[in-house]
């Protein structure tokens, strides 16, 4: 089964935008009496993008990362600046194309993990043309 693809984007922060915010947490059960007003703002830029010159934007395109809430369409904030290390979630690029997944690190072995049953691990060998190219820090939904 062929992995997906990411389309790459480049983030710019040079904008600044302030976005109302409600400050209290929303309840997902019963709904809590709610205030009238909103008492600050956000910067969307400011909360997402830590590291402005390592900052991209990827659009996934597959379904192979499903299983821990990364879905074909989904924005990721990827950053380049980030140490790839085992366990954490990465776009790399792998002979040729992008691709994201867990690393996976057994000793001096690298493995990309799937997130999904349907898609195997893939051993990362001498003979692949392969660099993590940076750490997914979020992901951004549409529904």
């Amino acid at each position: 089964m062929k992995q997906e693809q990411i389309k790459i984007y480049a983030a710019s922060s040079e904008s600044h935008h302030d976005i109302p915010l409600y400050e209290d947490r929303i309840q997902a059960g019963f709904p809590s009496p709610a205030e009238d007003f909103l008492r600050a703002s956000i910067d969307l830029n400011k909360e997402f993008i830590k590291n402005p010159s390592a900052t991209f934007f990827g659009r996934v395109m597959g379904d192979s990362m499903k299983d821990v809430g990364i879905s074909d369409g989904d924005l990721l904030i990827i950053d380049k600046s980030l140490e790839p290390t085992d366990g954490k979630i990465a776009v790399c690029f792998l002979d040729g194309e992008f691709t994201v997944k867990q690393i996976e690190l057994r000793g001096d072995e690298c493995f990309l993990l799937p997130a999904n049953a349907q898609f195997k691990p893939i051993k990362v060998t001498a003979d692949n043309d392969f660099i993590v190219w940076g750490i997914v820090v979020h992901v951004i939904k549409s529904f």
